[in-house]
């Protein structure tokens, strides 16, 4: 490749952001020359194409959060592009169930939460819940919420891919982001000029920031999410089924999911992990990002900032199986539970940790300058907000040329 190649838009990361970002930016600037750079072989091989494709409605996050502000129009348009280029969408809809009096009042404020937010969300009787789900269980009432969806989340990220092409956007794969000077971006591969470039790296988002300025108080702490698959075909949920969540911690809790193919999934966990790319055994092994994850992970555990103790603990005994699956006893009428027993895929889930204060960040994070834009914390429900978080970057962040 002839080097120091000059793009007006240089993104980082093929993922649903890198993706939809790129799609935002050739739409709105189609004589743009855009590029995207990929550590990996192809799309979405990291989170986006390891999460679940649950589109989620918005009814969980405060209103005045930036994923309650992109949550219900990201579902829109993610169902519309899905609708347009033929890719499957299980409309099956969802219900969060109490398991006690005290668990009931948290769904009045889910509701509450999702009518600020613009969301079609309802608190349903026992016997309006056995309507939708005749094996869903809950005390007294359950909060209905009907437009949260699933698809298929590579099948999403391919088709933007071959979008993207056609409209002109460079892929380099196999491209490692090695340094930056000025603008000039250097991989293991080779040199790139960009006027802007836009950091979408995921697991790495935070050190690629560091050689720009940014993420200076912050870092990324990996958690490991793995479901467990229903063996039997045609199952005996009808709808994704969720637990109350406890609104202080990022992480919703054992439920069961529908794929959008229809199959059953029982998860997740969201394990702490050791490294970035900490999937399976010693996998993606890095010393450098063990010391430095076990040295802030041993800090939150020994201090339990946001109950981080009794989280690890409690996700550490999900690996044992019976264990796990009994955390789901309470969700259903008649679904037998010994069917969830194979393992699916695990994913990892990039969490930015606040080194200051100790505390995960809970909301989407942007930094940046009229050189470049970081985002450093795209948690869930990210692949939901994708469409609509990318026309905002657009709109308002990333810097004109």
């Amino acid at each position: 490749m002839e080097k120091n190649v000059s793009y007006d838009y240089l993104i980082i990361g093929a993922g649903i952001i890198g993706l939809t970002l790129a799609y935002e930016l050739i739409n709105q600037y189609p004589y743009a020359k855009v590029a995207i750079l990929e550590k990996e072989n192809e799309v979405a091989q990291h989170a986006s194409g390891r999460n679940s494709g649950v589109l989620h409605a918005g009814f969980y996050y405060s209103s005045d959060s930036l994923k309650s502000l992109f949550c219900v129009e990201g579902n829109r348009l993610m169902k519309d592009f899905c609708r347009e280029n033929n890719i499957q969408i299980n409309h099956c809809g969802k219900v969060v169930v109490a398991s006690n009096a005290e668990e009931v009042e948290s769904l009045y404020e889910l509701e509450k939460r999702g009518k600020q937010n613009g969301v079609e969300v309802s608190i349903i009787n026992e016997e309006e819940l056995h309507l939708i789900d005749p094996n869903a269980k809950s005390y007294q009432k359950a909060l209905y919420s009907p437009s949260t969806a699933s698809v298929n989340p590579k099948q999403v990220c391919e088709k933007l891919s071959e979008i993207l092409r056609l409209k002109g956007v460079d892929f380099f794969f196999s491209n490692q982001f090695i340094s930056a000077s000025k603008n000039i971006i250097k991989t293991d591969k080779a040199k790139f000029k960009a006027k802007y470039l836009i950091n979408s790296a995921g697991l790495y988002a935070d050190k690629i920031a560091k050689q720009f300025g940014f993420s200076k108080n912050f870092v990324i702490i990996p958690f490991k999410g793995i479901y467990l698959k229903y063996k039997q075909k045609n199952p005996p949920i009808k709808t994704h089924i969720y637990p109350v969540p406890n609104l202080h911690n990022p992480f919703l809790g054992v439920h069961f999911t529908l794929t959008s193919d229809n199959e059953l999934k029982l998860g997740p966990t969201s394990t702490p992990a050791f490294w970035r790319e900490n999937y399976t055994g010693f996998s993606n092994f890095k010393l450098n990002e063990f010391l430095q994850i076990f040295y802030y992970e041993s800090k939150l555990f020994i201090n339990n900032s946001f109950n981080f103790r009794n989280l690890a603990i409690s996700e550490i005994k999900k690996y044992n199986r019976k264990y796990f699956i009994r955390l789901a006893e309470h969700l259903s009428q008649n679904c037998d539970l010994s069917q969830f027993n194979q393992w699916t895929q695990p994913g990892i889930r990039a969490q930015l940790l606040n080194t200051k204060n100790m505390k995960l960040e809970m909301d989407f994070l942007i930094e940046g300058d009229k050189e470049s834009l970081h985002i450093l914390n795209a948690v869930s429900p990210a692949f939901t907000c994708s469409f609509a978080f990318a026309k905002y970057l657009v709109d308002k962040k990333i810097h004109k040329l």
